[in-house]
């Protein structure tokens, strides 16, 4: 074995050990070290040394022997070969800086030669790029001070990759809010930028609707402190912009300020609200209306609150979770704002599509590789004119978007995509019920209720296809047909009458596309609700048989002489006659109700109202029925005990009740969902399908 292969062992085993002070002494005694290649992807050891930092670590001995190795390359003149040495994948040390997040190294490489900050690796990537890609704001800064430091406009070419992408799609990508807000400030032409799939950073952000509260779904207390004043208030947040804070606005408003303004929210305004500005208005106008000792009022209902959650098991973690979902969504709402903020200084095209950009005369950024062929370009181009920011909200129900959007640029509501859809029809064909409602309060031109596509299809059209994703935030096959056709009804009385019978290009009406595309949902809910009603016909006819048995029973037997029965002046007895006889009622009419879903025609129309009601009949009877045979045999079982053992039989009965809680708490939640689908007129869109 050679020297050199000795060597390479050497430093390889040193390194995969993490043993830096052997292997900066190895560098101090032999100078070949340096710029010897370790491992298949040709890493000095050098490169190893920074690709291990973690920055969530204490690394003082990692950093300083990391440090004592780059200052002995410089002393042997071989630092400049090192630093511009590329992996196969084309990553200088620089580049693996700024990935790990190694600002002070970063600040030390890139201060011995700024144009490091130049090279791109295999993909495309400046090591400027790569810092914003793995979020780390300190070191993006370093380094765009640094080679921005006699400049006057910031350098935009090192801040885009081979496909297209830049420094902003990847921290808005990445949920790296304060970072992707430093960039709105110094690379603001970031924003009109396209990548190879013709997504701009406003493209990236509307396919995040987990970032806004609209698509949360929050639970009553949920919403309950996220409403209220138990979170900090988002005004102490900040986004470093050119090293300074610039506070956030407060995106919504706490309840007790709401209360005080006299504005009360709605659990479906909760939900979808996207005007909410309007109670800070109020409460700017209000608030300062009432005695100021109303302070002390305030603070002692946000403490009681506090103990009131933490008793109910709702812990300070809890809080935590739902503060940190609030100011992600504060945050998302700034960028937002921010984004669009730029969007009237723009013309749109003609066709009321693209935002024409003057810079997009030239070429989009100077001194770079190209970033797509021609066939990827024009690609991309169909692309931009496929989704543009709106629509892309509008699929993905995130009203916030819509509204800043059309405030900002009214002629927007002009968009179509690819198939000619407008902004209404896309959210009517996605099932977006808070966008679709929106656009409707805004009292939108006539011609957009009048649009077809380019098969034909009118907006009621769109919404009778029903899509490969159930949509809906309600289980079960039976149920999810209703609300397809509450949605189906929804929106057919919004649209024109026009709309009711037009044939599209392969003259179908909207009533035959529904027929066609739920035909396999009916068959499905025909199925469900078969099964299910079997299954509690078992259980009913059971509960019958006993409630049967124990109604001609009677306790005690009969007076001779009389015939009444010996104990009918007990308390008990009362009881016990009267459950017996209501566990017997309820449990034949559930059985009624149950047989009555098995021998069903199941229509369509039938899944609106008719099944789903007999369905919570057939389950509300089942469940008095359990309960009024649990209370007849409690009350029956009294008379056996002695009066001593009366009270000692309590907990008995509690033991005995835990497998009917068992049964209640796998059911109750089928019985509370037919509850809500029979009286939610509008449908509720579930947003699971689209989180990230």
């Amino acid at each position: 074995m050679s020297d050199e292969e000795s060597l390479r062992d050497y430093l390889f085993k040193l390194t995969m050990q993490q043993q830096w002070e052997k292997v900066a002494k190895k560098y101090e005694e032999d100078a070949s070290s340096h710029t010897l290649k370790l491992t298949k992807l040709e890493d000095t050891a050098f490169h190893i040394a920074i690709s291990s930092y973690n920055p969530d670590c204490s690394n003082a001995p990692h950093e300083s022997f990391t440090h004592k190795m780059y200052n002995l390359m410089n002393d042997t003149k071989s630092l400049c070969k090192v630093l511009n040495l590329p992996t196969t994948r084309g990553d200088t040390p620089l580049h693996l800086a700024a990935a790990v997040g190694w600002e002070s190294l970063c600040t030390l490489i890139a201060s011995e030669d700024p144009k490091l900050i130049q090279i791109r690796n295999a993909n495309g990537e400046t090591p400027l790029f790569i810092a914003a890609h793995h979020g780390n704001l300190d070191t993006f800064v370093s380094l765009h001070g640094i080679y921005n430091e006699a400049k006057d406009k910031a350098d935009e070419s090192l801040c885009r990759r081979k496909d297209g992408n830049t420094v902003l799609h990847s921290a808005i990508s990445g949920e790296y809010f304060k970072l992707a807000y430093f960039i709105l400030e110094h690379y603001k032409n970031l924003l009109n930028y396209f990548n190879v799939d013709g997504e701009t950073p406003l493209h990236v952000l509307a396919r995040k609707p987990n970032l806004f509260k609209s698509s949360s779904q929050l639970g009553s207390y949920e919403s309950i402190i996220y409403q209220s004043g138990l979170l900090r208030s988002e005004k102490k947040k900040s986004i470093p912009s050119d090293v300074e804070d610039q506070p956030y606005e407060e995106h919504g408003v706490p309840i007790y300020e709401s209360f005080l303004a006299g504005c009360s929210r709605s659990k479906e305004k909760n939900a979808g609200s996207t005007d909410q500005t309007k109670g800070a208005e109020a409460k700017s106008k209000d608030y300062g209306s009432y005695p100021p000792n109303y302070t002390t009022c305030i603070l002692i209902f946000k403490f009681a609150t506090k103990v009131i959650l933490t008793v109910l098991g709702v812990g300070f973690l809890k809080i935590r979770k739902i503060h940190e979902k609030k100011v992600r969504h504060c945050h998302a709402m700034q960028i937002m704002d921010k984004m669009i903020e730029f969007e009237p200084s723009y013309k749109y095209d003609s066709n009321g599509q693209r935002p024409a950009h003057p810079s997009e005369a030239s070429s989009s950024i100077p001194d770079m590789p190209p970033i797509a062929e021609e066939s990827q370009t024009t690609e991309s181009n169909i692309a931009v004119k496929d989704s543009t920011p709106l629509l892309v909200a509008a699929k993905m129900g995130i009203p916030e978007m819509v509204e800043k959007i059309l405030d900002a640029v009214p002629v927007a509501i002009q968009d179509q995509d690819s198939e000619g859809k407008n902004v209404l029809m896309v959210a009517a064909e996605n099932r977006q019920t808070y966008v679709f409602d929106f656009l409707l309060q805004r009292k939108l031109p006539e011609y957009v209720f009048h649009h077809f596509d380019n098969e034909g299809n009118s907006i009621l059209h769109l919404a009778a296809k029903l899509g490969e994703k159930q949509p809906w935030r309600i289980p079960g096959a039976a149920l999810q047909m209703q609300w397809e056709i509450k949605w189906y009804k929804h929106v057919k009385g919004c649209v024109p009458a026009v709309c009711y019978s037009h044939h599209n290009a392969k003259g179908e009406t909207p009533r035959k596309i529904f027929s066609q595309t739920h035909e396999n949902l009916v068959k499905s809910g025909n199925e469900w609700l078969v099964k299910t009603s079997e299954s509690c016909s078992v259980v009913a006819a059971l509960i019958a048989t006993v409630a049967f048995a124990t109604s001609a029973t009677v306790p005690g037997g009969l007076d001779q002489s009389h015939g009444y029965p010996i104990l009918r002046d007990s308390r008990a007895f009362d009881i016990f006659s009267i459950a017996s006889l209501i566990a017997l009622c309820l449990s034949i009419t559930a059985l009624v109700f149950f047989l009555a879903i098995i021998t069903s025609r199941f229509e369509e129309r039938d899944f609106k109202r008719d099944l789903p009601r007999k369905l919570l009949m057939g389950l509300s009877c089942l469940f008095l029925g359990i309960v009024a045979m649990l209370l007849s045999f409690c009350a029956g079982h009294t008379f056996i005990l002695r009066e001593k053992l009366r009270i000692a039989a309590l907990p008995i009965y509690a033991v005995a009740m835990i497998p009917v809680m068992l049964f209640a708490m796998g059911q109750l939640p089928l019985y509370f969902d037919l509850l809500w689908a029979a009286y939610v007129k509008v449908p509720l869109r579930s947003y699971k399908v689209f989180l990230h």
